[in-house]
Parts: C-alpha cells; sequence; structure tokens
C-alpha cells in the first residue's frame, strides 16, 4: 500500500523513522518533497474585537492573529475560506442579517400600553372632576322624611344666583343684580328600571311650610300651615328647607339634590359649542331677552338663558315655561353625551369645567350618580322616559294648585317604580 501522497518524490527505502541496522546514528536525508495544490485566494477580513482577542497586534504587523491568548483559534471563528457561508463567501457567524420584526409581540405591548394611559387618564379626570364637585347641601339636616321607594329620586334645581358673573355678564345675560338667589326652575327626575320619569314643578305652586329645622342655626321651627309659593321654601331657608317642603307635600323621598347658577347654565351651552332646537312657534320677551323665530336652530349661552327663562310670552304662563325647560335640559344632556364631546378633550374638559364649577349638590352625591341623572335626562328625549308637569287642579290667589288625588297617584308609581300613568298638566 502506498503510504505517501501523490507527485512525491524519492525512494521508499530510504523513508524516515525507519529505522537502521547501522550502530552509528543514522545521518542526515532528504525529506521527501510533497507537491500540494494551492490553497484557494482569501478574503481579507477585519475581525471585531472579542473577549480572546490581542489588541497587542496591530493589523498590518508580522503576529497580527498570531495571539498566544489561550483559547485564540485563528483560521476558525475569523476565517473566510472557500467553506465560508454567509454574503460574499464569508463565514457564517460573522455576517448576520437582523432579525425578522414580531408584529404580533409589538401589537400587545402597544395595545398595554394604551390601556394602561386611557386608565392613568381616566383615574386622574376622575379626582379631578370630585375636586370640583360643591358638595354644600347636607340631607342629614331634613327631618322626618317618607321612607324611600325603588328608584332614585333626584330634585334639579335652576337658580338665579349670579354668583361669580360681572356687571357685563349681568347685562348680558339680563339677569338683573338682586341680591341672594331665588329658584327659577325645580323637577324631580325618577330613575328606575321602567325609565326616567321628569316632573316639572312650577314655581307657583301652592305648598305649606311644615316644621323644619334651620340649616345654619338647628334651631326647631314649628310647623302653622302656612301656605306659599314653592319658590319661597328656598328663599327662606335654602335647599334643605326646599327638599323639607318637596317632600312633605308630595310624600316622595329625594335622594339627591342638584342645582346649577344662571353663569354656570350659559358657561355649559357655551362649551358644547350650543344646542340644536326645534321651536314650534316663533316668540319675543323684553325680559328675558328672547327673540327666536320658529324652526331648528342652535342656542348659544345667552339665548339658552333666555328660551328657559321666557314665561309671559306664553298664554301659560308658568306651565309653559316649564315644558320648555324639560325639553331644552333633555336636548343638552343628549347632545353633551355624545363621542364627539366625551372623546375630545378640547370639549369634554371645558363642558366638565363650566359645569362642575357652579354646581352644588348634597354631601352624598357621587360622580357615578351624577352621570346617572344626566342619562337618565338623556333618556327622556331618547323616548324611554317621560316628561310632564305635576298635576294642577286650578288655582287659588295666583297660585297653582295641585290634584292631591293624581299627585298620590303619581308617588306611588313611582314609589314601586312602576310605569308612569298619570297625565300632568
Amino acid at each position: 500500500m502506498n503510504d505517501w501522497p501523490d507527485r512525491r518524490t524519492g525512494d521508499r527505502s530510504e523513508r524516515y523513522g525507519r529505522g537502521s541496522a547501522s550502530p552509528q546514528p543514522e545521518g542526515a536525508r532528504a525529506m521527501p518533497h510533497i507537491q500540494r495544490r494551492p490553497a484557494p485566494p482569501q478574503r481579507p477580513t477585519v475581525p471585531p474585537q472579542s473577549p480572546g482577542y490581542d489588541d497587542r497586534y496591530p493589523a498590518g504587523s508580522p503576529d497580527y492573529g498570531n495571539s498566544a491568548e489561550p483559547g485564540y483559534n485563528t483560521g476558525q471563528v475569523y476565517g473566510g475560506g472557500a467553506g465560508g457561508g454567509g454574503r460574499g463567501g464569508g463565514d457564517a457567524g460573522y455576517v448576520q442579517g437582523r432579525p425578522p420584526v414580531d408584529w404580533r409581540r409589538r401589537i400587545k405591548l402597544g395595545a398595554l400600553t394604551l390601556v394602561v394611559v386611557l386608565l392613568v387618564v381616566s383615574v386622574s379626570t376622575y379626582f379631578w372632576a370630585d375636586g370640583k364637585l360643591k358638595r354644600e347641601v347636607d340631607l342629614a339636616k331634613v327631618i322626618e322624611r317618607p321612607e324611600a321607594g325603588d328608584g332614585t329620586n333626584y330634585l334639579i334645581v335652576g337658580s338665579d344666583s349670579r354668583e361669580g358673573m360681572s356687571a357685563e355678564d349681568k347685562k348680558r345675560l339680563r339677569t338683573g343684580s338682586a341680591e341672594g338667589k331665588r329658584t327659577d326652575s325645580m323637577m324631580i327626575l325618577h330613575d328606575g328600571s321602567n325609565g326616567p320619569t321628569m316632573i316639572s314643578l312650577p314655581r307657583d305652586s301652592q305648598v305649606e311650610i311644615p316644621s323644619f329645622k334651620g340649616s345654619e342655626s338647628g334651631k326647631m321651627f314649628q310647623g302653622t300651615g302656612r301656605q306659599v309659593k314653592l319658590n319661597a321654601a328656598y328663599a327662606e331657608d335654602g335647599p334643605e328647607l326646599l327638599v323639607r317642603t318637596v317632600e312633605f307635600n308630595t310624600g316622595l323621598r329625594i335622594d339627591h339634590y342638584v342645582e346649577i347658577g344662571f353663569g354656570g347654565f350659559a358657561q355649559i351651552v357655551d362649551a358644547i359649542g350650543g344646542v340644536e332646537m326645534d321651536i314650534p312657534k316663533a316668540f319675543k320677551d323684553k325680559k328675558s331677552g328672547a327673540d327666536f323665530q320658529a324652526g331648528k336652530q342652535t342656542l348659544n349661552g345667552e339665548q339658552s338663558l333666555a328660551f328657559v327663562r321666557t314665561r309671559y310670552a306664553f298664554a301659560g304662563s308658568d306651565l309653559d315655561r316649564t315644558k320648555n325647560q324639560q325639553k331644552f335640559l333633555a336636548a343638552l344632556a343628549s347632545q353633551t353625551a355624545t363621542p364627539s364631546t366625551v372623546l375630545n378633550p378640547f370639549k369634554l374638559y371645558p363642558t366638565m369645567g363650566a359645569g362642575l364649577d357652579t354646581l352644588i349638590v348634597d354631601k352624598d352625591m357621587s360622580l357615578w350618580s351624577l352621570a346617572n341623572m344626566f342619562f337618565a335626562m338623556k333618556g327622556v328625549t331618547g323616548g324611554e322616559g317621560t316628561s310632564m308637569n305635576m298635576p294642577i287642579s286650578g288655582s287659588s290667589g295666583g297660585n297653582l294648585v295641585w290634584d292631591k288625588a293624581k299627585v298620590k297617584q303619581l308617588v306611588q308609581q313611582l314609589k314601586n317604580d312602576e310605569k308612569v300613568t298619570v297625565k300632568g298638566n
């Protein structure tokens, strides 16, 4: 068998390392000449720095790439031989492509980030809005209260308060400059399983002032059967006496109290860009400043305030005014609770700020309860509920007298959270 590579020269019998029978050392012998194929040219590479690379031998020096550091292997890590992979024939470990994008992971991270941002904004908005509520009415001061029924009853009051209004605002809005504040409108909103029911209480309603505890003094005042207009109760001792008077004359327990003044009302309307109303018949009133044509139109804050305050232009006076107030409040709620307002921070925050700055509520009112009231008002416009005036049987000395039989039936239906069948004026 041939033990030597091809193309060797020299005699096989003179191979080195076979030993000799001579006792003298064997003399130097010529090594067989081996002819090898020329190696393919290598592409010059500049190896990157690595923990095993010895930078004492700069590129171009005779010892470049011949570091004696332990574990350093030349020609295997950075070799660019013919068998190398990668682009341009280089080693596969040296030239590597960018890893593919994991879109599924990116989408998950993006969705998680969005949820966290929305959560932070929502929580911040809640505490911001909650801090603006003026919880000034203490219903715990109201004595001899009726038993609670099903559903939730809100007493919503529009006052003629001019608090925070400049002289120019009073002139522009035609509010006058009377001291103190009085109720300009009052209504009960019942929110139950059979849909919301909005009942206006005309300010000229004749009611009896019962015994009550003074909201400031804490002194007890005994009832004498005194008959007055409903708005006189508010003027005499504020919201607590008004709630006490409404509960005494109806037998319906009031769960929450909400009041807004002239200035806040106009600001809310302007913040949402106006409220669209369909006015069936043109009317004009010098005292309120109302001057409206028939048909659909968008009312700004000043016009809206004139619309809900007008009474002398109508044959039904206060009864017609309360119907307009119901119609307007329901439209305001319906047009405010829209994606264009709720999802637009440039409209949402001014609207909330304008309303909450002038809104007065009871001490147990939460933002959740306030939101429920708002959406119940919207439901009246959407056809899910009923709007009506308190049933009237006649008048006495210019005061409107309630129909006691119908009022009793109405209150019983509200307490039991039944569908309201009683008709108002």
